[in-house]
């Protein structure tokens, strides 16, 4: 007797790969719903990044005045787990697992780590704004930090194994639009949280911010649990090595990896452009609240905008590829568009125009998505296609390595300058509240500058077949972009 079909399966098959970019990755074993249904996890992910960088990041510097230097430290805390995403991706690639699993207890483990960092994190954040009556002043700062590591690990440790097991049931042709299909659901997660989000908070409270992230703290876990079920098999085959085998050493397969340099060349040019782009993921909505004195929910919906501007360089950056354009190229075009959007959102505040500040914003995102999937599908052909885990890993780790250093340093400058304005040490139009801000802006661009010079080289390992693609292949990526 064969199982009946709900509307949505029926709906979905109904519709077919004309009208389903990614309908074409389904296999007789594993249908394209259960693909999508797996990659619900990254409408947390999404939701994540959007709590940090596009609501928490505003709310601690604008409304509970802690300092940009203490926020981007918080916020740059997650990233110390980065650099393990590597060693993540291989460990769940060679896990020993008594019940059978190797990619399962790793997802698990990640969701409950975020859901508990989600459900202090508001206590600890009212805590750091000064809204301590009793105890050791340190309290707030550990909590605080806690929390934000929690997060950040868990959320690195759940798409890391996720990723992995997604390409685990995909056929080996399909695994590169298997993880482009996680992307766009990434970006989903962060352009609907982000709205949804700015919703909820549009009449901001301490007390709305608590119910706000420990109701994602719920959906998290949910939401993570539906993705995950039944979706890795339980039994021998899923257990590579056995008890007297030798389990391989990471650091043998890292090498593997960086053999002969060109990974390394790319991985640094693509780490400098993502330094450059994220200098601003934690001033951008605090220069929307202070400077144009737009509210919580307002910025708060920057984190979709900027979205938009993503999808929009998914599907341009997939057309180009797609019609053998050179991905170094295509990266190189996102760091232009980046250059245009730093110079919208500079002029945005002595103009006090919203519009500019809106066009500038969804430049950023468009810019650092064709970056990124220029630069990713360069490194696809550079990888070791039997090392899944510890190539997404990689990857991970240097864009969020970088990241991390980028919203550090862009804290110290504007705390630094903010201070001398207030002491009388800046004059004249270096006095003004919106120069902290525009300097941070005026430094991501010189970057990108110098991103384009580090780009140039790459070229020639293109022309010289060292960066491979296929030119028939069809469009996908090694792993997420951003």
């Amino acid at each position: 007797m064969s199982r009946r079909r709900s509307p949505v399966t029926w709906a979905l098959e109904t519709l077919g790969p004309r009208w389903l970019p990614f309908a074409d990755i389904a296999t007789a074993e594993v249908p394209f719903t259960r693909f999508l249904r797996l990659s619900l996890f990254q409408l947390t992910v999404g939701m994540a990044t959007t709590l940090f960088y596009g609501t928490l990041n505003r709310v601690m510097i604008v409304e509970l005045h802690v300092p940009s230097t203490v926020v981007a430290a918080m916020i740059a805390i997650p990233l110390l787990v980065a650099p393990f995403r590597a060693l993540i991706g291989f460990r769940s690639d060679t896990h020993r697992s008594f019940w059978g699993w190797r990619r399962v207890p790793y997802i698990y483990v990640g969701s409950f780590m975020q859901f508990g960092g989600l459900a202090i994190m508001p206590f600890a954040l009212l805590l750091l704004s000064g809204e301590q009556a009793s105890g050791p002043a340190w309290l707030p700062y550990v909590g605080a930090a806690l929390a934000f590591f929690l997060v950040g690990a868990g959320a690195h440790t759940v798409q890391t194994s996720g990723l992995a097991l997604a390409t685990d049931l995909a056929d080996e042709a399909k695994r590169p639009r298997v993880v482009a299909l996680m992307y766009v659901m990434m970006l989903v997660g962060a352009l609907a949280s982000a709205f949804l989000l700015g919703g909820l908070l549009h009449d901001f409270t301490p007390l709305r911010l608590i119910q706000v992230i420990q109701g994602a703290a719920v959906f998290t876990v949910g939401c993570n649990f539906v993705a995950l079920w039944q979706q890795e098999a339980r039994g021998p085959a899923t257990v590579p090595y056995t008890a007297s085998d030798a389990r391989p050493r990471f650091r043998d397969a890292w090498r593997t990896f960086v053999a002969g340099g060109h990974a390394v060349r790319l991985l640094v040019a693509t780490g400098l452009g993502f330094f450059a782009f994220n200098m601003q993921d934690v001033l951008l909505e605090p220069y929307g609240g202070e400077i144009l004195h737009w509210g919580v929910g307002a910025t708060t919906s920057l984190t979709g905008i900027a979205a938009i501007g993503a999808l929009l360089a998914f599907v341009l950056a997939a057309a180009l590829l797609e019609r053998g354009h050179d991905p170094v190229r295509v990266a190189a075009l996102g760091a232009l568009v980046g250059v245009l959007s730093f110079v919208a959102v500079i002029f945005a505040s002595p103009l006090h125009s919203s519009t500019l500040f809106i066009a500038g914003t969804g430049l950023m995102g468009l810019g650092e998505g064709l970056f990124a999937v220029g630069t990713l599908s360069a490194a696809m052909g550079l990888r070791d296609v039997t090392q899944h885990g510890i190539a997404l890993g990689a990857w991970g780790a240097v864009f969020a390595t970088c990241e991390g250093v980028s919203m550090a340093t862009a804290g110290v400058i504007r705390d630094t300058m903010g201070a001398a304005i207030r002491s009388g040490g800046l004059q004249g139009v270096w006095a003004d509240p919106s120069v902290p801000y525009t300097v941070v802006y005026h430094l991501e661009t010189l970057l990108l500058f110098a991103t384009l010079l580090a780009l140039g080289p790459l070229v020639r390992l293109v022309r010289s077949g060292a960066i491979r693609r296929a030119p028939d292949a069809e469009f996908g990526l090694a792993d997420l972009p951003a």
